[in-house]
C-alpha cells in the first residue's frame, strides 16, 4: 500500500487514548503538559479514556501501563521523568515492559528539539514502543518539547500505528 493510503485511512481512524503524567511535583491544576495532551488527543477526533497523575515512582508507572493495556487502550502519551535526575524513573519503567521499541521516534524528537533548543535535547530519554497491541509514547514534561512531538510526529501517525496494531 502506497503512503498516501496510508495516510488516508489513518484520518479515519479513532484511538482509545490514555494520558499519565509522571511528576513529583505537578498537581492538576498545573499540569499544564498532560492538559494540552489531552486536548489535542481529543481535538484530532481520539477518545481520551484515562488520565492520571502519578508520582515518577517506577512500579507506579508500570503498574499504571499494565493497567491500561488491561483496559485495551491504544496509545498512552506519558510526559515527565525522562530527563538524566535521579528523580527521573519513567524512561527505565518504561523501557521494562516494551516489547517492540520504535527508535525512530526518539531520533526525530530529538533532532526536532535540537532546531528548538540546542544541543541540551540530547538529555532527554523521549521514547516510544509498544506494549502488547499499546503503543506508548514518553515525553518530556516540558508544555514545548509536548506540543513539538505531538504536533510533529505522533498526532500525524496515531491513526496509521493503530491501524497497523488493529489487523
Amino acid at each position: 500500500m502506497s503512503h498516501s493510503k496510508h495516510t488516508e485511512i489513518a484520518k479515519s481512524v479513532t484511538a482509545r487514548c490514555a494520558v499519565l503524567t509522571c511528576s513529583d511535583t505537578r498537581t492538576t491544576d498545573t499540569d499544564t503538559s498532560g492538559l494540552l495532551i489531552q486536548e489535542q488527543l481529543t481535538a484530532a477526533g481520539h477518545e481520551l479514556v484515562s488520565y492520571a497523575l502519578i508520582p515518577d515512582e517506577a512500579d507506579e508507572i508500570r503498574s499504571q501501563l499494565t493497567r491500561l493495556s488491561s483496559e485495551k487502550v491504544e496509545v498512552v502519551v506519558i510526559n515527565g521523568g525522562t530527563g538524566i535526575s535521579q528523580r527521573d524513573n519513567t524512561f527505565d519503567a518504561v523501557q521494562d515492559l516494551i516489547e517492540t521499541s520504535i527508535p525512530g521516534f526518539g531520533e526525530l524528537f530529538r533532532m526536532l528539539s535540537y532546531q528548538d533548543i540546542g544541543p541540551a535535547a540530547m538529555l532527554s530519554r523521549a521514547t516510544a514502543g509498544l506494549i502488547g497491541n499499546m503503543v506508548v509514547f514518553s515525553l518530556p514534561g516540558s508544555r514545548g518539547a509536548v506540543d513539538l512531538a505531538m504536533q510533529e510526529l505522533i498526532l500525524p501517525q496515531i491513526g496509521h500505528l493503530v491501524s497497523e496494531l488493529r489487523k
